[in-house]
Parts: C-alpha cells; structure tokens; sequence
C-alpha cells in the first residue's frame, strides 16, 4: 500500500550502501512526521518489527508543549511508552536525503499491543473498514497550497517574523514566466516526490504573491493520506535546502488570499466510479447523492478536522474563493462542495473547505464516516444551488474554532464512528488552542489600544 520499495530491496540497498539511514515515522495529530532516524543496518536487522516513542507525541500541540486535560496520557500517569510498527508496505526512497528511506508506522498501546483509538492513522483505517464493509472503496485526492518566501525559516524566525517578502511580487495564478522563476525549488519538489513514489500531477502558480499549488493524483485514502503528509514534509525541506521558507499556514496576511487544501472524493466498486450513474441528469448515482448529502449534513460536526487552529477560520472569506456555506454547486468554486466531471465517469465531489494546515488523515476520516452516515440513513440531496454562493446567510461554516469544538463534541455521529474517547481527545486539542490563544496579547490588540484605549 502506497510504497515502492519492497523490505527485500531495501536489505539489498543497505548491503551495498546506497541506503544507510531509514526514517521511521507516523503522522502527529497535526499531521507531522515524526518519529527517528535508524541506521539502515539496524532497521533490516531487527528494529523493523517495532520501536517506541513517548505517548505524549499524541497529545502535543505546536510548540511540543504537555498541556493537561488528555484522558490518553499526562504527568499523573508517567508518559509511558507507545509501539511504533513500521508498515513495511510503505517503503520508500527518499531522494531528496541522501541514502535515506521511509517508512510509516501505526501506533499501538504499549500493552494491549491494540491500535491506539485518536492516531491519526487509525481513525482513516477505520472509516475506510467500514466502507469496504458495504461493498466500496474510497479514492481521494488533496491539493496543497503553500506560500514560498524569499528568506528562509532561520531568517524569518530571527526577525520576529516581521517583513516577510513572498517569493514573488504578484498574483501568479497560472502564470508561466512568474512560476519559472521559481523552478529552483518547485522542480526538485516534483521530481524528488516523482521518484519516491509519489504520482505528483503537476504544480501551478496560484492566485497570489508568492502561493503554490501541488497536486497528486488519486489514490485509495490512505495513501492519499500519506502521500499529502510526505509531500508537505517534502516542500518544507527541499524549499529550506533552497533557501527559502514555505508555509502551509492558512493566511499569514488579512491582505492575502488564504491557502487551502480541497479534497475530492468518489466511491468505487468492483473497479468502477459508484458515483457515476449514465441516466442521471448530472451523472450522479444515489449512492453519491446520499454521500453527499451526509457530507453537507455533517459537516459542522467534522469542519475542526478541516479547520483545526485559531488562524484557520480567517481564511473563510467572501470573495476569495474560500467557502463561507456548505452548500453545494455544479462547478462553482463559491460553494463549500463542488460537482466536479459533471456527466462524466470521473464525476467526483470537491470539499473545499480544508485550509492548508488539515490533517489529511482525520480531515479524510470525518468525512468518510459523515458519507457513510449519508448512506446508511438514505438521506436526501437538496437541489444544488445555482450563482454567487457567498450570497446568503444559512448553512454557514462554524466561523471560529469554539464553534468548531463545540460541533465536534456535540457530533454523536462522529462519537458512533470513532468512538468518544477520540473525539474526546481531539476535544481538548481544540481547547488547548483556545486557551493559548486567550492568554497571548497580540500586536494587533497592542497597535489597536496602546495609546487611543
């Protein structure tokens, strides 16, 4: 699954030395990797059975801080130990590292030796147990967007990052003789994920100064899922081995379009698109019509999945091409779900509202089970709507992360999908960011009162 090196290939890589260093890693809840970096020696010869980590690495948030309030883990109960089984289906090179590999691991309880119910991980598995269970097979997609800077992170870390300068100095969207300016970067981001088995479509300039499109192709969920997590860690690294920083923080400037990460979605079975349905006027078969009607339906319930920090609700703007409804539309890119392939074999529904910071495992989750509830409770698709989608007031997106959290505590959907102790977990991550935020004195408040107040 997803990897293109077999454990035998690598044995003989490490014989001959071409590979000395294998990375061992899984997906955080903010979607980072993390994990170690093995001598290849020692992998092949026993460490790929299992390793360990710190439990706490599943109850952190940004800054790597402990913060209280997880029933999973805390000072009280010692931060034990959690297993890390390397899922040697998803070897691979890592070109841009030299001699390096990856793998991705699950978590287990140290124990129970059982998968640990809030990894990441886990819950994707287990939403995407459930479909196959009624017969079907989810392939998705994820685009990411990101800024690129002119200075790299060490530069912009010293400077308070104050005075950022993107890459570019306009709107690039699409613009050829803009994006081969950046080629010295966005090349080696293809290429290098090209040859670590990752199916890269294309990149683009998008609709600002200095932001960037990646996008891969389909793929079953989970590899999706770790195909966008090995892509963002890639354009981290190979953009600082350039010298330049790129950020996948949703709107680093109230005067900047925001970045975001769509995700589309269709159902398979037996080899074809379920979704697609020849005499339906727009192609759509009812199985997509209740899958997406469970989208729209629970959306609130999983939109702290897609929006998961303070800063990923000020991307949700009027006229941006962010979303502000979840609606859905015909090839609208106003609403928060787009009909893509209308007609067509390839039809497929676009979800817009993920910022670019998502988690692609617990994004791709909470939306597999609210499809799946769509299913299971027959429900029925509205009409879709037609024109300026911004244009009105009902359905909204939970406008701020409270919001959010509140939803997801709320979703007794999401509790039967996944279980209360992981949406209890995720909870109080919400919270955590919250509480952080609430103590800090921003610049702005500063500016705003220090002497008018």
């Amino acid at each position: 699954m997803g990897g293109t090196m077999t454990f035998e290939d690598l044995q003989a890589k490490v014989q001959d030395g071409a590979i000395d260093t294998v990375l061992v890693c899984f997906a955080d809840m903010q979607g980072r990797l993390m994990g170690k970096r093995f001598h290849a020696a020692h992998f092949v010869a026993g460490a790929y059975e299992e390793t360990h980590c710190c439990n706490y690495l599943l109850a952190t948030d940004l800054e790597m801080g402990t913060p209280d309030g997880y029933a999973s883990t805390s000072w009280e109960r010692g931060y034990g130990d959690y297993v890390m089984k390397p899922d040697l289906t998803t070897l691979r090179p890592v070109p841009w590292l030299e001699g390096t590999a990856l793998v991705l691991c699950d978590i287990l309880d140290h124990h129970t030796h059982e998968e640990v119910p809030h990894s990441p991980r886990a819950m994707l598995k287990s939403q995407v147990k459930r479909l196959n269970a009624l017969g079907y097979d989810a392939k998705m997609a994820t685009e990411l967007e990101f800024f690129l800077f002119e200075k790299n992170f060490d530069e912009i870390r010293k400077s308070g990052f104050r005075d950022l300068e993107p890459i570019s100095g306009y709107n690039e969207d699409y613009h050829i003789f803009q994006t081969t300016k950046e080629e010295h970067v966005m090349r080696p981001i293809r290429n290098h994920l090209w040859n670590a088995g990752i199916p890269v479509e294309n990149s683009k300039g998008e609709a600002e100064t200095g932001q960037e499109e990646l996008n891969i192709k389909y793929a079953s969920a989970l590899d999706t899922a770790a195909y966008h997590t090995i892509a963002k860690h890639a354009v981290k690294e190979i953009a600082w081995q350039q010298g330049h920083a790129a950020t996948f923080l949703p709107k680093w400037h109230h005067d900047k379009v925001g970045s975001s990460s769509h995700v589309h979605q269709s159902l398979w079975k037996e080899g074809s698109n379920a979704f697609f349905d020849p005499s339906d006027s727009l192609g759509m078969s009812e199985v997509m019509k209740a899958y997406t009607a469970g989208l729209l339906k629970y959306a609130p319930d999983y939109t702290y999945f897609m929006a998961p920090y303070i800063n990923s609700y000020k991307r949700f703007m009027k006229g941006t091409f962010a979303p502000t409804r979840i609606i859905w539309s015909v090839d609208n890119r106003t609403a928060g779900y787009r009909l893509c392939g209308d007609g067509t074999k390839a039809i497929r529904i676009e979800c817009r509202i993920p910022g670019s910071d998502m988690n692609p495992y617990l994004a791709m989750a909470g939306m597999l089970a609210a499809g799946i509830a769509g299913i299971e409770q027959g429900l029925e698709l509205q009409a879709p709507t037609k024109g300026d989608v911004y244009q009105g007031e009902s359905g909204m997106i939970p406008g701020n992360l409270r919001e959010a959290r509140d939803a997801l505590h709320a979703s007794t959907m999401l509790r039967a999908a996944l279980g209360d102790e992981a949406i209890d977990h995720y909870v109080r991550a919400a919270e955590v960011e919250i509480e952080e935020f609430e103590r800090v004195v921003t610049d702005y408040e500063i500016a705003r009162g220090f002497e008018r107040a």
